[in-house]
């Protein structure tokens, strides 16, 4: 199934745009018919990015091997920012699927994704009744703040390595996790061990179980780190080794 790109634009006010809507402002009330209205003002501390930031929801590519359900992020300010956003899932005609709650794998729907200057993405999670029906997402920016720790322009690369510090697949019983840094600048990434569905034909792929390997890591620029596999995500890794999709994902953040 490919999704169409739909493009939603942030302003101060909401702004229909391809038949869904964004706002910037706070506290919104739902129409079901893709219709938002403000009703909460913000102050412009708290608002000041919000018309600097675009989004598109891609549900499939149509590219095989690429991650289904990404909201990409266009910053437009010459900063890296940290958004908080919130989001409702739309169905194929642009009515709100109420049963259906949304979340993400990067957090920017919790303030935890740094969005660099240009492009950046999260990966959106659907549950309840109805997630299948998710055609398109209206964002709503809650918040956005410059951010503490600038993000670079190249995302941050993952290897996994077994325990004697050698390469191997993300599919083999990892212990370590090398994360590698191509901006001459230092950035703070999290890592995101991720198990995927297999749905059958027509349907999205969405992340199942989502394990955080380590905490926040610098990784100097040019250079590399090494995160070890403990705790939680060891026993993660145990469990889904060897399976059909799992994935490694570092992404900026503070």
């Amino acid at each position: 199934m490919k999704v169409g790109w739909r493009r939603l634009v942030a302003a101060s006010v909401a702004m229909a745009a391809s038949g869904a809507l964004m706002s910037a402002c706070g506290p919104v009330a739902d129409t079901g018919k893709g219709r938002d209205a403000s009703s909460t003002e913000r102050s412009d501390e708290e608002n000041f990015g919000s018309t600097a930031l675009s989004f598109d929801y891609v549900g499939d590519s149509g590219e095989d091997e690429t991650i289904n359900q990404t909201l990409q992020i266009t910053n437009d300010l010459p900063a890296s920012v940290v958004p908080v956003l919130s989001f409702k899932a739309l169905d194929k005609h642009d009515h709100v699927l109420r049963q259906v709650k949304v979340s993400t794998i990067y957090g920017s729907d919790r303030g935890e994704l740094v969005a660099p200057y240009g492009m950046s993405f999260d990966i959106l999670r659907f549950s309840g009744p109805g997630k299948h029906d998710v055609a398109d997402v209206r964002v709503t920016v809650r918040r956005t703040t410059i951010a503490s720790i600038p993000a670079g322009q190249h995302a941050v690369t993952t290897q996994a390595l077994d325990s004697h510090g050698r390469e191997i697949t993300r599919f083999e019983g990892f212990s370590a996790v090398k994360l590698t840094n191509e901006d001459d600048i230092p950035v703070s990434v999290r890592i995101a061990y991720v198990l995927w569905d297999q749905p059958p034909k027509g349907v999205t792929q969405q992340a199942v179980e989502v394990t955080a390997i380590g905490g926040l890591t610098e990784v100097p620029a040019q250079g590399t780190a090494i995160v070890h596999v403990t705790g939680k995500a060891a026993a993660a890794v145990a469990r889904n080794s060897y399976g059909p999709a799992v994935s490694i994902k570092a992404y900026n953040s503070q």
